[in-house]
């Protein structure tokens, strides 16, 4: 259920969840499960990168086509079944080596014996013009995920790394052609992974090239680019996917707390263990990463068991069949 931040003040729970996607969201499920006083504490709901998806079709046992803000509010809703307890507000600094945890937000202080940071990968800079109006009317950042919607269409991808180049070759199985766009003067990625893409009969990469804007109104129908030394041109594209810079984990509250990648991602153990006992990440923060959901929730899920096995005091978070 929905609280306010003076009741969940109140208490010391057993588990502290930053972030309600479907990472955050299955963690509560399974904590509230096996009767750990649970909370979720959130920025809003449909604020995060799962609810913005528009049509999702690939998720299990659900055939029927889905948004993504439908699919994350059903796993609310089964979460606050089992009891857990969500609250509206924006976390600002923690305290994570401390007894009980603590994490400091706009309107409240929250303590708990253990924290499982979902907070998600949404901090991408500045947006180009006309992308935030498009999210998820040709404007996407997934092409595992809305790649198959393309088919037989001419798409674009904005990115010079490995999971840009990645999910342009992946675009390839559906899209009649793919425009892979690089800001720089040459591919950042793996250097099999520039040869694959450079000889593929799909596509034509534009090197040096930068991604200016967004075109259309009710959908996408084409880019704003400029390649470097010439002028502003038009690509007619139904389908633009933005990996620029990334996408940047949301871990500002964490400071220095916690170990993380050059790129700003947590490092986890097999159990989303992080290096403060106690204290897990999960889904978006972990860079080397199907983006996924159902990848999201089995995080979720496995930092969920960690916590149990953590707040029972049992030295081995792995379950005894490892």
């Amino acid at each position: 259920m929905s609280i306010e931040p003076e009741q969940a003040m109140e208490q010391v729970y057993d588990v502290l969840i930053i972030g309600a996607g479907p990472a955050g969201s299955t963690a509560a499920i399974y904590t509230a499960r096996a009767e750990l006083s649970t909370l979720v504490v959130h920025r809003g709901l449909g604020t995060g990168a799962a609810s913005m998806a528009e049509r999702i079709v690939n998720y299990p046992g659900i055939p029927e086509e889905i948004t993504g803000d439908e699919l994350v509010r059903r796993m609310h809703a089964q979460a606050e079944s089992f009891g857990a307890q969500f609250v509206q507000d924006a976390i600002l600094t923690t305290d994570l080596k401390s007894e009980p945890k603590s994490a400091s937000g706009n309107q409240g202080y929250y303590r708990a014996r253990s924290i499982i940071i979902a907070s998600g990968a949404m901090g991408r800079g500045e947006q180009v013009a006309g992308e935030e109006n498009l999210v998820g009317r040709g404007v996407s950042y997934c092409a595992t995920c809305d790649g198959a919607f393309y088919r037989d269409e001419v798409v674009a991808v904005a990115g010079n790394h490995n999971e840009a180049v990645e999910e342009a070759l992946l675009l390839t199985r559906f899209a009649r052609e793919v425009h892979l766009l690089a800001q720089t003067p040459e591919l950042r990625a793996d250097p099999h992974l520039v040869q694959e893409i450079s000889s593929h009969d799909k596509v034509t990469v534009h090197l040096a090239t930068r991604l200016l804007g967004v075109v259309g109104d009710d959908e996408v129908t084409g880019i704003r680019i400029r390649p470097r030394g010439q002028g502003e041109r038009t690509l007619d594209v139904s389908g633009v996917f933005i990996y620029l810079q990334g996408r940047v984990p949301i871990t500002d509250f964490v400071d220095d707390q916690l170990e993380r990648s050059e790129t700003g991602c947590i490092q986890v153990g097999p159990m989303m263990e992080t290096t403060i006992p106690g204290v897990f990440a999960v889904g978006d923060l972990l860079c080397n990463h199907l983006k996924q959901l159902v990848v999201a929730a089995g995080d979720g899920a496995m930092a969920a068991r960690a916590a149990e096995r953590h707040i029972s005091g049992r030295e081995r978070l792995q379950p005894d069949w490892h």
